[in-house]
């Protein structure tokens, strides 16, 4: 088996893009990076129509999204690079095509094994992404989901092969458990109970629903606070402005509640997120489908040991199913309070929660998560090269076939 340190190369989105995606694969490149069994990586950036981002050094080059000849380019540079792993980040909207078709042309002309982290997994594809997805199942040697749900969906759904789902979840940043006090102190939020919320703004993040059980809240917890951090989604912003948060800021204007919620319009950096995050008695997601196969939100505050109230989407139905957190009825804006409202009431229980999720969430900090990609026989993979191992050599991989060797 071939082992000397590997080089991988990473296709997605990559900060300083705003968006998950790019958070989430430029954390993932760095966890890897500081790998010892890793000699390179690289990441190859998605460029969306408009955006101009000064790249990190370790981006090496940027594929503009609707520009097809831009896909073949990197299919090129990927081969001749003598990379030993290709990871593809997908979701759907980041490509280019119809359900991101553009996509499946560099796939299918890699020499370079690929293994594929699906961040999205529909169980009522339209016909175009179950084309997309057939596509991805067939070209990737090894296919990554961070939710149980996903790897049933695949085997269900798509009739995908079990041995080559691999199920690995979000990587968390490695931060101490701490009391809440010091940063509220630093934020401006002594003697305040703080709620939070932070993402992209979009309108299935449930948002109304917990302004719609502040009044209750606060009838409870007077000194309740809820922080609604986060940028308008670029799509959202796009085709509808800012229309959707001015209509929750109205609503909060007409229950009186400009004193108890605060919006960060604006998309953090991580020390200013850990911060928000550290500063929070109480995390909540209230999103309104169950479809939701991960939240980097959600796994940031888990790690971090805060106390999470969510609707039992997919995600959160399994990460909180050990009673790390407390999971409540989809549009129950009622049931929202009374579990918001008894945590923020009772110190004892929160912090046991808090220190609960703390405790459970340590495999899945980045160092650990880079681990499980690299290392686990369900993990990054290599190409088995015959003969002597030059770096000229190349083996073309070919889907389903046997020239694959998995590390561990």
């Amino acid at each position: 088996m071939f082992t000397r340190a590997l080089r991988v190369a990473f296709i997605g989105n990559a900060s300083p893009r705003r968006c998950g995606i790019a958070t989430f694969t430029t954390d993932l490149e760095q966890a890897v990076a500081d790998l010892r069994d890793v000699a390179e990586t690289a990441i190859i950036a998605m460029r969306d129509p408009g955006g101009d981002y000064a790249w990190p050094p370790s981006v090496r080059l940027a594929i503009n999204q609707e520009e097809a000849g831009d896909y073949r380019a990197a299919a090129e540079f990927l081969n001749t690079g003598s990379f030993d792993v290709v990871c593809l980040q997908h979701e759907f909207g980041i490509y280019g095509g119809e359900a991101g078709a553009y996509i499946f042309e560099l796939i299918a002309a890699l020499d370079v094994p690929l293994v594929t982290t699906l961040h999205t997994v529909l169980n009522q594809p339209s016909a175009a992404q179950r084309r997309a997805m057939d596509a991805i199942l067939a070209t990737s040697a090894r296919v990554i989901v961070m939710a149980r749900k996903g790897r049933a969906i695949l085997i269900e759904t798509y009739g995908a092969d079990p041995a080559r789902i691999s199920v690995i979840p979000h990587g968390i940043p490695d931060t101490p458990l701490v009391s809440p006090e010091a940063a509220k102190a630093r934020l401006g939020y002594s003697d305040r109970q703080m709620i939070l919320t932070f993402g992209l703004i979009s309108r299935n993040k449930g948002i109304e629903m917990m302004i719609e059980a502040m009044p209750a809240i606060i009838a409870a917890v007077p000194q309740a606070t809820y922080v609604i951090m986060g940028a308008t989604h670029p799509h959202l912003l796009r085709d509808a402005g800012e229309a959707y948060r001015d209509s929750l800021i109205a609503r909060v204007r007409e229950l009186g509640l400009e004193n108890h919620i605060v919006f960060l319009n604006r998309f953090v950096d991580r020390p200013e997120l850990l911060e928000y995050i550290a500063m929070c008695d109480v995390y909540v997601t209230p999103y309104l489908v169950a479809a939701q196969m991960t939240s980097g939100t959600l796994a940031y505050s888990h790690g971090m040991g805060r106390p999470v109230v969510s609707t039992p989407y997919w995600h959160a139905a399994e990460l909180l199913a050990d009673g790390s957190g407390v999971l409540i009825d989809f549009g129950d804006p009622l049931g929202l309070a009374r579990a918001v409202s008894t945590l923020l009431g009772d110190a004892p229980v929160r912090l046991a929660m808090g220190a609960k999720a703390y405790a459970a969430s340590r495999p899945m900090i980045w160092a650990n998560t880079a681990r499980r990609y690299l290392a686990s026989p369900r993990g990054l993979c290599t190409r088995q090269r015959s003969g002597r191992h030059s770096e000229n050599t190349r083996v073309k991989w070919q889907p389903g076939g046997t020239d694959i060797a998995f590390l561990g």
